[in-house]
């Protein structure tokens, strides 16, 4: 339910958004959109954190909702989703050539015309694909069912799997519930391919992408009161975060532990997924029964949600070792295979576009192995290595699920430590400790953003 309701809302305001931020141009609209990107970018325990500053019992706008149980939930998944989804509608419009609009403005369109014949044929391929995400990131949204859902009464398949794990130790009913969930997200996938899928691009001349409508006063006005709605879900929480962090920060010796563990964790599952997906990606360049096998990995990764994962890791490795005495070998691999589908699409197409380039050339200089990785594909792939790395190391630094299920209370990251903060009532740590794990990863963002800037432009 929390996830239908979750995907629903998001979808609708996000749809909405989009089309507005399409329409009109204004100052501060380049700035928005880089907001946009900032909750994909912020671990959930932090965003929990600002929700709480913002809507809880002594937040700024306490008592307005019932924080703890589904609106609570509701609250923070939207904060993610609604971003996620209006960036998404958002370049599916911007893929329609700038000769729709001229012409749709010489044959003076109205509203209505340019939804049933220009915008809705874009994106109703790409909407079941986009309500398919986010309904897979709300069903397996742990961290913020775990804090924000009050108890059993908003128990989600995922938290149920880590407390039959962790505080009843019944793998039966954890194995019950994660091939409950399995087939759930198996049969969603299956859903979104036979009614969704991307739409075909449009023919594009050189003509420059500029539109013509949506400049009624009327149109405008509900265009403004739209971005408003956005700006009013979106900023809240990122301010209390920032203007109570700052006060709140102690550079604690747990706290510097907890970091220097994070980025250790992190580190090792960045180069763990470089490892995994380099000869997969290598192999799919060149051969499309590899791009297959390579699509199924990575599509799987979202499918198997990471409950599931651990879940039968726990049951085989309980009976044959310690599963504490491998926490962090668990962590770093689990970690790194969530990540896969993020590092996937920094890697894999500038593989792709190399090996196209160069391959003719090294046959014909008998340049392979070792030699061809050190002079040719590095330095060529040097900045989708170093953006596909630094995504990695973003995903494992926020996230709560992997530590959860299999940390000890020697192994702490960054996460696990705000979760402990908040369970024994130090909400001020707590929230210093979350503003500046949100510092490291939006440091990290910015530079994965560099890198991602071509060379020619950078």
């Amino acid at each position: 339910m929390q996830a239908g309701l979750s995907t629903a809302i998001s979808l609708v305001l996000g749809l909405a958004l989009a089309r507005a931020l399409a329409r009109q141009r204004f100052i501060g609209r380049t700035l928005l959109l880089r907001l946009l990107n900032l909750p994909l970018a912020l671990p959930a325990i932090v965003v929990i954190i600002g929700v709480i500053d913002v809507y809880g019992a002594k937040g700024w706008l306490g008592g307005w909702f019932d924080l703890y149980g589904l609106q609570g939930i509701l609250i923070a998944h939207v904060f993610f989703n609604l971003p996620l989804a209006a960036r998404l509608c958002l370049s599916e419009l911007e893929r329609i050539p700038g000769e729709s609009w001229k012409l749709a403005a010489q044959l003076q369109f109205s509203g209505t015309d340019i939804w049933r014949l220009i915008e809705w044929p874009q994106l109703r391929g790409a909407l079941p694909g986009i309500g398919l995400l986010i309904f897979l990131l709300c069903a397996s949204s742990f961290a913020i069912v775990l804090t924000l859902g009050g108890g059993p009464r908003a128990t989600t398949l995922e938290v149920a799997i880590y407390q039959a794990l962790r505080a009843d130790f019944d793998p039966a009913r954890a194995a019950s519930l994660a091939l409950a969930q399995l087939a759930l997200c198996t049969g969603l996938v299956l859903i979104a391919q036979r009614f969704g899928g991307l739409t075909e691009a449009m023919p594009r001349l050189r003509m420059a992408l500029i539109r013509y409508d949506g400049q009624a006063p009327m149109t405008r006005l509900i265009d403004g009161g739209t971005i408003f709605i956005g700006l009013l879900i979106l900023l809240p929480p990122l301010a209390g975060l920032v203007f109570s962090g700052i006060l709140s920060i102690r550079l604690t010796t747990t706290l510097v532990q907890a970091l220097a563990t994070s980025f250790a964790l992190g580190s090792a599952s960045a180069a763990l997924t470089l490892a995994l997906l380099w000869p997969l990606a290598n192999a799919a360049a060149r051969s499309p029964g590899w791009q297959a096998i390579t699509r199924l990995v990575v599509v799987s990764a979202w499918i198997l949600p990471p409950a599931v994962l651990a879940t039968g890791w726990f049951i085989g490795l309980t009976r044959l070792a310690d599963v504490s005495a491998l926490a962090p070998l668990l962590v770093i691999t689990m970690n790194a295979l969530m990540a896969l589908p993020f590092a996937h699409q920094a890697l894999a197409p500038a593989l792709a576009e190399a090996a196209q380039r160069h391959d003719r050339l090294c046959a014909s200089l008998s340049v392979s192995g070792w030699n061809r990785l050190r002079l040719i594909d590095l330095p060529a792939l040097r900045r989708p290595i170093g953006l596909a790395l630094a995504m990695v190391l973003i995903v494992s630094l926020g996230d709560l699920t992997a530590i959860a299920l299999f940390g000890t209370q020697d192994l702490v990251t960054m996460p696990a430590l705000i979760y402990r903060q908040m369970g024994s009532y130090r909400f001020d740590e707590a929230i210093g400790s979350a503003l500046v794990l949100a510092l490291c990863v939006l440091l990290l963002t910015t530079l994965s953003e560099r890198w991602s800037v071509p060379r020619d432009q950078a």
